[in-house]
């Protein structure tokens, strides 16, 4: 099967499962990347940058349009990311292949976990914690900077814990954040956007919108929880494997 069916494949799954759940789509990218598509880990993560920023984007307007989206909150939510993720963007190219590989697996099985454990969605409105929303907006930018991935499976539990939002909102307010951050790791990693397979993410990117498109009408016909519990197995899955390939 040739690289761009490959491409095409992979971004229309990473995008449905973003546009449904507002985030967690974006963690497969990198071991669709380094395993299906060849690329290496350091090269893969800033792939995984372009793909997350523009799918995000692309999901984010979707939103927005239908009124889920706290600009304000979620704009001071990102600025605490935004120095870490610079930082974490420039530090990844520093780091070994195994180093990347093996972190990227721990991320992403936590992920996971995080994802099958019920979410406690507030009743009422819950009072702002300023100092634990900075810290986790700090967290989220230095994960999105050094491993390429959006942090939505952090930051949509974070803005109902932190910030008191519904779920709808902390979903669309999510993709704001995640794009926030993915532009400012992606800032620090330009020198190195040259060098990357362009026909290959092109492809990718763009299914990933459409991908965006379609999960954000399946997750008004479908149960969030399932969607959710499916991605979370199949997501556990990857990382096992990833973390085995790094110790190998």
């Amino acid at each position: 099967m040739s690289a761009v069916i490959l491409a095409l494949i992979a971004g229309a799954v990473i995008g449905l499962a973003l546009g449904a759940l507002g985030g967690g789509g974006s963690v497969l990218a990198v071991p669709a990347l380094i395993y299906l598509l060849g690329f290496t880990p350091v090269a893969a993560t800033t792939a995984s940058l372009v793909i997350v920023t523009v799918t995000s984007a692309t999901a984010l307007s979707a939103h927005a349009r239908d009124g889920h989206v706290r600009w304000r909150a979620g704009l001071l939510f990102a600025a605490a990311g935004i120095g870490p993720a610079m930082l974490g963007g420039a530090l990844a190219g520093h780091l070994p292949a195994a180093v990347l590989t093996a972190a990227f697996a721990v991320i992403a099985a936590a992920a996971a976990l995080r994802m099958l454990r019920p979410r406690s969605v507030p009743e009422n409105a819950t009072p702002v914690r300023p100092g634990r929303a900075a810290a986790t907006g700090a967290g989220l930018g230095a994960v999105t900077g050094v491993l390429g991935v959006g942090g939505g499976f952090l930051a949509v539990p974070a803005l109902v814990s932190a910030l008191g939002m519904r779920m709808r909102a902390a979903i669309g307010t999510s993709l704001l954040v995640i794009t926030v951050n993915s532009l400012s790791a992606l800032a620090m990693r330009a020198g190195t956007a040259g060098g990357l397979d362009w026909a290959v993410i092109g492809p990718f990117a763009g299914a990933a919108i459409l991908g965006a498109w379609d999960g954000k009408r399946l997750s008004a016909k479908l149960s969030a929880g399932t969607l959710q519990r499916v991605f979370a197995l199949v997501l556990l899955a990857v990382a096992g494997f990833m973390l085995v390939d790094a110790v190998a």
